[in-house]
């Protein structure tokens, strides 16, 4: 089964990919981009994510994990945040899942970490199988654009630039 990386001619199957997660996650009502802006982060000069695909024997799509560079201040190295993994179900069960992590931790001699949905037990279950655990005492925060919280100067010049 093979895993490579996506080219910009991968655009389109990657948007779909996306949008087939967000749909099992409930969560399609936060996919807003376009198609082109979409292609442009991914691709464009100065990408910061990268796009892994599985593919069947078939050469069919069978998923994605798309990641980018993380640091760790600790431990003094770089590692792999994954942002998405997905596997089209009629693909479940059959290595790609373990094939796109095997990849992801081929690439660093860092860590490799991401964040589950406490509902999906399927992938809760699958992650505890090859002994990847949950960071216990962590929580994780989001802040969106808009958000800033009143009084906190972040102009020029506020962090000594």
């Amino acid at each position: 089964m093979p895993i490579r990386r996506a080219e910009p001619s991968d655009g389109q199957v990657v948007a779909r990919l996306i949008r087939e997660l967000a749909e099992y996650e409930h969560l399609a009502h936060e996919v807003v981009w376009v198609e082109a802006a979409l292609q442009e982060a991914l691709f464009g000069d100065g990408a910061v994510p990268s796009v892994l695909l599985a593919e069947s024997d078939e050469g069919e799509v069978a998923g994605f994990a798309l990641y980018f560079e993380s640091f760790s201040t600790f431990l003094g190295t770089s590692g792999l945040w994954l942002e998405d993994l997905y596997v089209r179900p009629e693909h479940r069960g059959a290595g790609h899942g373990r094939a796109l992590l095997d990849a992801l931790c081929g690439l660093t001699s860092g860590r490799v970490e991401w964040n589950v949905l406490t509902w999906n037990t399927a992938a809760v279950g699958f992650y505890d199988s090859l002994g990847a655990r949950p960071v216990e005492g962590w929580v994780t925060y989001r802040w969106l654009p808009g958000a800033l919280s009143h009084g906190v100067d972040t102009g020029p010049g506020a962090f000594g630039a």
